[in-house]
Parts: structure tokens; C-alpha cells; sequence
């Protein structure tokens, strides 16, 4: 299996799409901020000073996504049609989930791994002045569809 994204000579150049269909594509990403439990506590009541931590992680996250393409050099920009960006906040950590959609001729799993990426980063910044050894983890693609390459489900593991 060769690399799309290299030349023949080995240099890095973006991947031409313009002879694919338009199909309609979904991806979801999950990722996890664990904290000390009383980082937890605060966040389901309410009570981190900087503000409402996940209405403003949903928002980076979704804000994220839109702007996949100027932070991954190698990304296509695409219409992103939907964003979502849920959150279960547990005892001593938050799980995120990021969903994207689209109809393109490319994927939207970068996407989707950027605003989980994004919306931990965000939970990291409101909340470090409570836990500076919260720690980001377990990003990684659950699903996509659509697309020559079908579907993908990762295994729960």
C-alpha cells in the first residue's frame, strides 16, 4: 500500500479529487480529558470559573472542524454540512464524541478528529488552573461512511 499523498519523487503534494463523485460522508471520533475527580464535580455543577467549559468546548470543536483544512496542510477543504459535538462527563474524566457530515468527493474523518482534538484542548485550557496533569487521550476515529473505501467501524477495545 503506497502513500496518496507523495509524488513519485517523494515529495508531500495534496491528492487531486476532481474525477470523484460527490457521495454523501460521515465520520466519528472519541477522545477522553481525564482530571482529578473534583475537576469532574465542578463541571457537572457548573462551577469552573472560567465559565460553561463545555458550551464553549462544543463550540472550539465545531469551530474546529470548519477549519480542518488551514491547520492539516494535506487536508481538501470541504463543505462541512453537520457538526456535533457531545459530551459525558464521568468521576474523574470527560469522554467527547465529535460527529461530521458531509456530501464532498473526500472524508470528513480529519474533521471529526480535529474537533474531538480541539474540544479536549479546550476543556484542557478552562480547566488547568484546577488540574495542570489532566491528560488528553484516546482520540481516534470510531466510524466513517460513504465513500470508495465503505465503512469502517473500529472495534470497541
Amino acid at each position: 500500500m503506497g502513500f496518496t499523498h507523495l509524488d513519485p519523487e517523494g515529495r508531500a503534494r495534496m491528492v487531486d479529487v476532481s474525477s470523484k463523485e460527490p457521495t454523501h460522508r460521515r465520520a466519528v471520533a472519541r477522545g477522553r480529558v481525564r482530571m482529578e475527580p473534583e475537576v469532574a464535580r465542578a463541571l457537572r455543577a457548573g462551577e469552573v470559573g472560567k465559565g460553561d467549559v463545555l458550551a464553549v468546548a462544543r463550540v472550539a470543536g465545531i469551530q474546529a472542524a470548519k477549519r480542518t483544512s488551514e491547520l492539516v496542510p494535506l487536508c481538501h477543504g470541504l463543505a462541512v454540512s453537520s457538526v456535533s459535538v457531545d459530551f459525558e462527563v464521568g468521576d474523574d474524566s470527560v469522554g467527547i464524541e465529535a460527529q461530521v457530515e458531509t456530501v464532498d468527493r473526500t472524508g470528513v474523518e480529519m474533521e471529526a478528529l480535529t474537533a474531538c482534538s480541539v474540544a479536549a484542548l479546550t476543556i484542557y485550557d478552562m480547566c488547568k488552573s484546577m488540574d495542570r496533569s489532566m491528560t488528553i487521550s484516546d482520540i481516534a476515529l470510531w466510524e466513517k461512511s460513504g465513500g470508495r473505501s465503505g465503512t469502517y467501524r473500529r472495534e470497541d477495545s
